[in-house]
């Protein structure tokens, strides 16, 4: 008995350590992937913000429709480049959290949970995804934590 619960306390702590980085980091790569493709496909695409504008929730219903274009596909390239590296993994995770919400009120509410019917399903799953990076932070794997580690090693400066 005792050698099993020698086994089960190693592997527990192995998951444990793992637990310090690999979660974080999964969740930011694939939600990094989804928002860089949606940036790109914007990127490259036209502007069809003028067509759902007036169903952006307030204050993105007064934005102009060329700003609210340019502010999205760009926080969705750039988020996804610090989602992958972890650097400002909290600002861009509430970021993107706000814009899939507007998403989600101007495109997806009305087609009820089902995705293929260009539903509210996956804007929820990223919501709930993105709710670890913002509370928890991005976990060890990441330039963030590097950041806030040699901060904290050099001590406050000399007064």
């Amino acid at each position: 008995m005792e050698k099993a619960v020698a086994v089960f306390d190693a592997v527990t702590a192995r998951l444990d350590l793992a637990g310090t980085f690999l979660p974080q980091l999964g969740l930011r790569l694939l939600l990094a992937w989804e928002f860089w493709e949606s940036g790109v496909e914007k990127f490259n695409g036209e502007n069809w913000f003028a067509q759902i504008r007036s169903d952006f929730p307030f204050p993105f219903d007064v934005i102009p429709a060329d700003v609210s274009w340019f502010l999205a596909t760009w926080f969705e390239l750039l988020g996804a480049v610090g989602l992958v590296i972890g650097l400002g993994t909290r600002f861009f995770s509430l970021s993107l959290i706000i814009l899939t919400v507007v998403a989600w009120a101007a495109v997806h509410a009305g087609h009820g949970y089902n995705v293929c019917n260009n539903g509210w399903k996956l804007p929820l799953m990223y919501l709930v995804m993105f709710l670890p990076l913002l509370f928890s932070g991005p976990g060890k794997a990441s330039l963030d934590k590097l950041i806030y580690d040699w901060f904290h090693r050099r001590g406050p400066a000399p007064a």
